[in-house]
């Protein structure tokens, strides 16, 4: 869906980006990473044409970015950055209705499309469109910002460090959605993030970026087991390897039948947060359930071994 060919950017004539060759698949969720000044937000910023390179070109879904105006190209390119930028006396609804109404899309499917993003996202439409940014968390905010990057149903989501300045526990709720959004919809995602936690868990492919270069890209298991240097093997955490390992599996992917005591975890959770119970409760065996809560069989302490292997 996106590709790079060798596209070079510098800045006061210090370069940013060095000769960047990169595909990035469509309808997937792909994660730019890498420490400040690595060139991933640069790269992300060149997609939409907020940032021009220098040379070397830019290809969506075949077609050369630069054939189309910035504007009618960031039409077609949803955007959705860490400080939300919602207008503060536009109601929600007005906010998320932004660019359809640029588009000039009638009333009515303006209208639905507010309802079905709100639904999507979790927002009771009859609870929220009519509400002001100032009177939303700053996570309802940040679904908000989604739902308008979202709203006139683009090709392409880009998402520069979107959940940076929100809590743990409304940082992972989201990240949560977005891999929900992202299966329902089948969206090409490119998500921004310094978080080697966040990349791991979000990314179906990988790119880790070293002084505007790609320093390694693949799924996150290939980032973890064959790590291409020393800087990528510090980068990902060598210690925690396994730890993280378990990260990318799920529950559901290694219960067995039987029963076990004790408060139940989910199936669609991960194998990291099972050997936390493990260790918490101090037990051997964990029940397990579905969506639905029905009981699904039993998770064993050394079931996790074979699945940080």
């Amino acid at each position: 869906m996106i590709e790079i060919r060798h596209v070079n950017k510098s800045f006061q004539g210090q370069q940013a980006i060095h000769d960047l060759n990169l595909t990035l698949p469509a309808g997937e969720l792909s994660v730019l990473i890498g420490s400040s000044g690595s060139g991933k937000s640069t790269t992300l910023k060149m997609l939409n044409r907020l940032i021009e390179p220098d040379s070397g070109s830019i290809l969506l879904a075949g077609e050369d970015i630069r054939r189309q105006s910035p504007d009618s190209l960031r039409r077609r390119i949803g955007y959705a950055i860490q400080s939300v930028g919602l207008f503060p006396h536009w109601t929600v609804e007005q906010n998320i209705a932004a660019v359809p109404q640029l588009l000039k899309w009638p009333k009515s499917r303006i209208q639905d499309r507010v309802t079905e993003l709100l639904t999507l996202l979790q927002l009771p439409p009859a609870q929220y469109r009519q509400r002001y940014p100032h009177q939303l968390s700053g996570g309802q905010q940040q679904r908000v910002g989604v739902a308008r990057a979202l709203a006139a149903d683009p090709d392409v989501l880009l998402m520069d460090e979107p959940f940076g300045a929100l809590d743990p526990i409304t940082r992972h709720t989201l990240q949560q959605e977005l891999i929900r959004i992202q299966a329902l919809s089948g969206k090409t995602i490119v998500l921004v993030t310094h978080d080697i936690d966040e990349a791991l868990l979000l990314g179906q492919h990988i790119v880790l970026m070293e002084h505007g270069r790609i320093a390694q890209q693949g799924k996150a298991q290939d980032l973890l087991l064959h790590p291409a240097s020393d800087f990528v093997r510090h980068f990902v955490g060598q210690s925690d390897t396994g730890i993280r390992l378990l990260g990318l599996g799920k529950v559901g992917e290694r219960v067995r039948q039987g029963q076990a005591s004790g408060e139940p975890i989910r199936a669609d959770r991960n194998l990291r947060e099972a050997l936390s119970l493990f260790v918490t409760r101090q037990v051997t065996c964990l029940p397990v359930v579905d969506e639905h809560g029905q009981a699904s069989g039993v998770l064993h302490f050394n079931d996790l071994l074979g699945a940080a292997a």
